[in-house]
């Protein structure tokens, strides 16, 4: 078998004829699940990526970089006006944006790929077969896929820490840090004790820290809180946040001094249901958010968060895809955690105009 492998060689390994190698690739629905299974299965093994251009990944053929994700849209924006569809720019947003305009500066186009959850898990192959190197979001698909992919091409995975073993460049925020610093700031500034954090810490790494630092915060101030999330939602949307006030209205007892979101889109939501049901931010209840979009300004009062910075991460990691295909394939991987900054506005009860703190990480 040559050093590279070929749909050749995923077909006689599999079993199967090449036009269905191709098939799994271009149309999977079209293939038997157990036969796409094995095929993929193979694929990953052997290093394949599906491509005409895979020989020449190394001598930057194509000019573009890839990027993929998960599919963040929120499906709430479709029924807001254009004004506000305009300033709700997501986390993946950004990150475009930087990575877009670092990777064009450099002479590269960006190919970007978005999947739903439970999309197909071939999703970064096809990616990997028409650019010459990509990042790609934390849990977007199995580590151990990228690692095969990432021995033909550079690949960096963006908001995950580096996991035991695996060979990829890494981007990361100070999540925990930032997190433990707006806590902190709750409970000593503004003297709360009874804080709920929603979030969905199995989904994400970043909500596995940023729970985390609200946990080592509550600790060190002595504050009683459980071992779990007050609540996870299953999307951490708009609407997740509205569904959050209302579990937590619904239950006995009075609702929490605070509560602390896992990002901005659910407590932009939180506000709108709590104003509905005519709570006032922060007399009756604090919220925070963390991520630092735009939204987080306009919604009144104004939402405390902790601005992490999104332009950086994508313009970080054309940079270190440009390096890797500039002449340093073989260094060492790189492991970077970039700082975020805590932004202190009206919905802790901190007034209305904008202060930022000290940088975390």
């Amino acid at each position: 078998m040559s050093s590279v492998p070929t749909v050749y060689d995923v077909a006689k390994r599999s079993g199967v004829s090449i036009a269905t190698v191709s098939r799994v690739y271009r149309n999977p629905d079209s293939v038997r699940a157990h036969t796409r299974e094995r095929v993929l299965s193979v694929a990953r093994e052997l290093g394949y990526v599906p491509s005409g251009n895979a020989r020449g990944l190394a001598s930057r053929i194509t000019g573009v970089l890839g990027l993929c994700f998960p599919d963040y849209s929120d499906p709430d924006a479709e029924d807001t006006d254009a004004e506000d569809d305009d300033a709700a720019m997501l986390y993946s947003d950004q990150i475009i944006r930087g990575m877009e305009r670092t990777a064009r500066r450099h002479g590269y186009a960006l190919l970007i790929a978005a999947s739903p959850k439970g999309g197909p898990e071939s999703l970064v192959a096809k990616v990997a077969g028409r650019v010459d190197g990509f990042a790609v979001m934390a849990r977007t698909v199995p580590t151990e896929e990228l690692e095969v992919i990432s021995r033909r091409q550079p690949a960096v995975m963006l908001a995950g820490p580096c996991e035991r073993g695996d060979h990829l460049d890494h981007l990361e925020v100070a999540n925990s840090d930032g997190q433990r610093e707006l806590t902190r700031h709750l409970i000593e500034d503004h003297g709360l004790r009874r804080l709920a954090y929603i979030g969905s810490a199995e989904e994400s790494p970043d909500v596995e820290a940023r729970f985390r630092g609200f946990l080592e915060a509550c600790t060190a101030a002595d504050v009683e809180t459980a071992d779990e999330p007050a609540l996870r939602m299953p999307m951490m949307r708009q609407a997740d946040g509205a569904d959050a006030v209302d579990a937590l209205a619904d239950r006995d007892g009075p609702l929490p001094e605070a509560l602390v979101f896992a990002d901005d889109q659910m407590a932009v939501g939180a506000l709108h249901a709590l104003q509905r049901r005519g709570l006032r931010v922060p007399e009756d209840v604090v919220v925070t958010g963390f991520d630092g979009i735009p939204l987080g300004r306009l919604v009144r009062p104004a939402l405390t968060t902790v601005r992490q910075p999104m332009l950086r991460l994508g313009e970080q990691a054309a940079e270190l895809l440009v390096q890797r295909l500039s002449g340093a394939p073989d260094r060492e991987p790189v492991s970077l955690m970039l700082p975020v900054t805590v932004v202190r506005r009206g919905s802790c009860g901190c007034g209305e105009v904008e202060g930022s703190g000290p940088q975390l990480g």
